[in-house]
């Protein structure tokens, strides 16, 4: 949906029950996701097209709504049960006909779920919360994208898992030039950019090399947690602003282990021999001697600026010697959406199902 188409169905769904909870700034991120349905006066919507999975509503014209019990009710688009999902509760017909051309709005019914779900938990969170300054998740537009929440980091978490994400996010404020980690060092914490803007810096050669800059709502510190390694990179302030930050401990039980889809050997090579794509993500050097038919080779350290060429719709198996740096990537890139999955083991635990299936064979 076009911006002005945007801004023209805001302000219905502001009408809409149970939408109008989510707030302005929510609808704005479900606008796009909304789909315009025109039916001809005599036609049964529901008949002439397939809306299971869907939260349909009648927004202009007259839809006559026939029930089991033999009950006839007319409803009109924007007014009185017209503001509730047809097909719900009371609102269940049988059968329905258009008295007059009509216009409905649809949106698939997981996707409003998840936002209802999240939107209430991050409100309770604010209202149970005793510091005045405490964070609003619902502004955080980077982190609540319907995009971040239905295909990055938070799409796999298990709903248990969310209010305690949110209530163990500790909030640090820090300064212009500040360095919150430094390439080297053991990781500890995961960061989510509330407020301000930050570089990432590597040193390369003895020079430092600007790699990003990050945003309210972009995250940072996951590689070294997921993969056990030391930071690969510096993160330096360029603003004053306010991160949140997640310990190891809270960051392994809560979004690491939902996040980190993992495969056994077989799975994978069933998965790509159904049009999967596998990703070695060691380096060229390694990649040359003994990297898998077809693969794209990533190096772990370049996953980042790649993500941006992989295509959305495809599915990817990450690959590595142990799943050690794999682990990382693979984390990376569901992080951002993709559909990711993990080697279980890596390259030695498929050579080594392999030499066990030849064995058998043998025998």
């Amino acid at each position: 949906m076009a911006a002005n188409g945007i801004d023209t169905v805001v302000p219905t769904l502001t009408r809409l029950q149970p939408l109008a909870a989510l707030g302005v700034d929510s609808l704005r991120e479900l606008a796009p996701h909304c789909h315009r349905e025109r039916v001809t006066r005599n036609l049964d919507p529901f008949q002439l097209r397939d809306w299971q999975g869907q939260v349909v509503y009648l927004v202009k014209g007259e839809l006559k709504l026939e029930f089991e019990d033999g009950m006839i009710q007319v409803i009109v688009g924007g007014w009185g049960d017209a503001l509730y999902p047809i097909g719900r509760g009371r609102l269940a017909p049988t059968l329905t006909k258009a008295i007059t051309d009509v216009e409905m709005l649809r949106f698939d019914e997981d996707l409003v779920d998840i936002m209802m779900t999240w939107d209430q938990i991050a409100a309770r969170g604010q209202e149970t919360e005793t510091d005045s300054d405490a964070t609003d998740w619902r502004t955080m537009s980077g982190m609540f994208t319907v995009q971040s929440l239905t295909q990055g980091v938070f799409a796999s978490m298990p709903p248990a898992n969310i209010e305690q994400l949110l209530g163990h996010f500790q909030r640090v404020p820090v300064k212009r030039g500040e360095q919150v980690i430094r390439q080297g060092d053991p990781g500890d914490y995961y960061y989510l950019i509330e407020r301000g803007r930050c570089a990432v810096t590597r040193e390369v050669a003895g020079a430092t090399v600007e790699l990003a800059e990050l945003r309210e709502g972009d995250s940072f510190g996951e590689e070294a947690l997921v993969a056990d390694m030391a930071r690969n990179a510096t993160v330096t302030m360029k603003t004053d602003g306010m991160l949140l930050r997640l310990n190891k401990t809270d960051f392994m039980d809560l979004l690491r282990e939902p996040l980190l889809q993992r495969l056994p050997p077989a799975e994978a090579q069933k998965r790509i021999a159904g049009g999967a794509q596998w990703i070695d993500v060691r380096f060229p050097a390694e990649y040359q001697c003994d990297g898998l038919p077809g693969a794209l080779n990533i190096p772990v350290n370049e996953i980042r600026h790649a993500i941006a060429g992989l295509d959305p719709d495809r599915e990817y198996i990450v690959y590595c010697q142990t799943g050690r740096r794999s682990s990382a990537a693979a984390f990376l890139l569901s992080q951002r959406g993709l559909h990711a999955h993990l080697l279980d083991g890596g390259l030695k635990a498929l050579l080594a199902a392999g030499a066990t299936n030849q064995n058998k064979g043998l025998k």
